[in-house]
């Protein structure tokens, strides 16, 4: 599964108040994230990403993904259980207009189809009892 969330930032997104998105997920395994910053964010458009009170991503706690025209993407290998699978974009910016749009993708897959073995498992098939 693919998710893709949008939004642009405006005069009252500032860092003490910044825009909360909900980034509602399946139960899954986040294996990509990208995050896209058009040409005009000057490196002045901020994003954190949160799991309740745990900062994701960055993963330096207080730091914030930024850039201009630019697309910050990565891999991960995050589990998402059922029921704790909200994640929350914190989105902001210290430009005085003309505000470019975010688009915040994430790539969500069931764990069997990124890791179809546990080490238990392959030792057991390898006869290992």
């Amino acid at each position: 599964m693919f998710y893709s969330f949008n939004y642009t930032p405006t005069g009252s997104d500032v860092a003490g108040s910044p825009k909360k998105m909900d980034l509602n997920l399946t139960a899954g395994v986040i294996h990509q994230v990208d995050v896209l910053f058009q040409d005009g964010c000057n490196h002045e458009e901020f994003v954190q990403i949160f799991i309740g009170s745990q900062q994701l991503w960055p993963s330096n706690r207080g730091g914030a993904i930024r850039g201009n025209a630019t697309v910050i993407s990565f891999r991960e290998f995050y589990e998402l259980a059922p029921g704790h699978n909200d994640l929350v974009a914190y989105i902001w910016s210290t430009l005085a207009s003309d505000w470019k749009e975010i688009v915040i993708n994430i790539g969500v897959l069931p764990k069997e189809i990124l890791q179809p073995l546990s080490f238990e498992q392959l030792v057991k098939y390898a006869g290992g009892q």
